[in-house]
């Protein structure tokens, strides 16, 4: 009870949300520079020569004939003397490579031709705890890694995929700053090439999210009562032709959507070319992950209702956060393999205790350099989300006509 002394005491509820608000932004702020002080930008850790080998497909041997001879890029040394290279290194290689081998070129550097489409994937479901957005950074590394080119887009308020990008949601995205400035439907819009980040992350580029996305689901009913016209189409068009702007500079588009069925989430939907439904097998989460199929089938009808195409080549569900010791997980998981068959995705991400260390980071299992986590853990952990991330891939080259 009050001793009566507490000014806060009579404070409402209404009041209590907008000051805890500050508090925890505020304190949130403090922390991360102490983590990453306000000169500090995150940076992606070197390779080691066997690493530069796996991804390039290049022989740990003519690396260091390469590195002997001082031909193509020239690594640095560790204190053992070891050598590493860069990521913006390693994609020198794979353009030298590239080069020297046009019959090979693909192996070493896989980025799309001129004849071949840009590939949106947004990663959807409107469940909290799916691990969308731990999907959709895995996934962006892992392209990165492999030496396509991707440009992220954070749909979500929350914005966790920015923090996973160094781009604090509060305090980095400014007005105008996050994807609603190339969708809305006034004069200040802007050409989505002038809110695209570079990150820290060769091969990555960002469109960060903040709270300021909410208006995009206020403006647009409000434009749609007032019959507001716009040179972008209809409202569930302006994020793919927004895209189809900067689309020549990428390989991949990924879309992380929020966790619920808006306009932003149609227009998600209606841009991407494949869809990747994350699901954790229990059944209160499947049980969402039905509702989320039947809204998003009705958001289709009126889609198609409106004359407009879907244009998606693939759907596939992506088993998250995965115990294969949990019997009632394994259960649910063969309901949904039986029902979906080949749509459900073979390899699964697994619930690891490395994920989730390497997320209170705010980073991924590729930034994870040796000794921070259990080799042995991280190893397991690494080698479910590279199966997951190849698959995707090759479900990529087959839509490119490479497979």
């Amino acid at each position: 009870m009050s001793d009566g002394h507490d000014p806060q005491a009579a404070t409402l509820p209404a009041d209590k949300i907008v000051r805890h608000a500050e508090q925890l932004s505020y304190e949130l702020q403090a922390r991360r520079e102490q983590m990453y002080p306000p000169d500090a930008q995150k940076s992606l850790r070197p390779f080691l020569t066997h690493e530069v080998s796996t991804l390039t497909t290049i022989p740990e041997s003519t690396l260091r004939t390469m590195s002997i001879e001082g031909k193509g890029p020239i690594p640095d040394r560790l204190e053992n003397n070891h050598r590493v290279y860069t990521l913006q290194q390693i994609n020198e290689l794979r353009t030298l490579f590239a080069q020297q081998r046009p019959g090979d070129a693909l192996r070493f550097l896989p980025r799309r031709g001129p004849d071949d489409p840009v590939q949106i994937l947004a990663i959807a479901n409107f469940k909290g705890g799916s691990a969308k957005t731990t999907t959709t950074a895995h996934l962006a590394h892992y392209l990165a890694l492999q030496g396509f080119r991707v440009l992220a887009i954070d749909l979500d308020p929350q914005a966790s995929l920015s923090a996973m990008f160094g781009a604090q949601p509060e305090m980095d995205v400014g007005e105008n700053e996050t994807i609603f400035g190339a969708l809305r439907y006034d004069e200040d819009r802007r050409p989505i090439g002038e809110i695209i980040r570079h990150t820290y992350f060769p091969g990555i580029d960002l469109i960060p999210g903040n709270i300021e996305l909410m208006e995009y689901e206020h403006e647009t009913p409000r434009a749609l009562a007032s019959g507001i016209s716009s040179d972008k189409g209809m409202f569930f068009e302006h994020l793919r032709l927004a895209i189809a702007e900067v689309e020549d500079d990428y390989d991949v588009v990924l879309l992380d959507t929020p966790p619920s069925l808006g306009f932003l989430t149609l227009g998600a939907i209606y841009a991407a070319t494949g869809l990747v439904i994350t699901v954790h097998p229990a059944m209160l989460d499947v049980m969402s992950m039905s509702q989320f199929l039947l809204m998003m089938g009705d958001l289709i009808s009126v889609i198609r209702d409106a004359g407009a195409d879907m244009q998606q080549d693939f759907l596939k569900y992506l088993i998250t956060r995965h115990d294969p010791n949990d019997q009632t997980q394994v259960q649910v998981v063969a309901m949904l393999r039986n029902l979906f068959g080949a749509d459900v995705l073979l390899p699964t991400a697994v619930d690891s205790r490395a994920i989730e260390t390497a997320g209170l980071a705010k980073r991924t299992l590729y930034e994870i350099e040796s000794g921070q986590i259990g080799a042995a853990t991280v190893k397991r952990a690494r080698e479910a989300i590279d199966a997951v991330n190849a698959q995707i891939v090759q479900l990529l080259n087959q839509n490119w006509g490479r497979e």
